[in-house]
């Protein structure tokens, strides 16, 4: 179910603990087999149980808890608002708004070409610079409406210089 280059780096993942502390390498398992495949399936949550030998309830809750963890497909580019205090006193609900009137989804929903996913998410750790979202592995502060269509623009175009 996962390639072997996969497969090889969740063993270097799980070297890092005791022998008996499987479950500490969670986290990073789910995250290589979420990158190979897109997102986790049952079936793949299961997969990953069975490889680290713990019970999948175990897997189920950390990839149910996490908001890094998708469950179903996601677009290409997973727009993630940060919704928490200080973001939301600096407008985040509007840049909520902004994305879902420009893209015409709601929360959890991708577009229909498959290119955005706009979820919100909790606490980012950019508080000074809110309201901020994260947009793929990049972080994207002091939002605006303009600087919010733009990036959208780049993303739309491919470009992956969106800084």
């Amino acid at each position: 179910m996962l390639s072997e280059k996969s497969l090889a780096e969740i063993a270097r993942e799980r070297t890092k603990y005791p022998s008996d502390q499987a479950r500490s390498a969670l986290l990073a398992a789910l995250r290589i087999a979420q990158e190979e495949h897109g997102y986790l399936s049952e079936a793949l949550m299961d997969y990953v149980a069975d490889l680290l030998g713990l019970p999948a309830i175990q897997v189920y809750e950390v990839a149910t808890f996490y908001t890094m963890y998708d469950l179903k497909p996601v677009g290409r580019h997973k727009l993630c608002v940060c919704g928490s205090v200080s973001c939301f006193l600096n407008g985040s609900d509007a840049v909520l708004a902004h994305l879902s009137d420009r893209l015409g989804v709601g929360l959890g929903e991708t577009t229909a070409d498959g290119v955005f996913t706009l979820q919100e998410v909790e606490c980012l750790g950019a508080c000074k610079d809110a309201p901020m979202m994260q947009v793929d592995d990049r972080y994207y502060e002091n939002l605006t409406p303009e600087s919010l269509d733009a990036l959208l623009a780049q993303l739309r175009g491919g470009s992956d210089d969106v800084r």
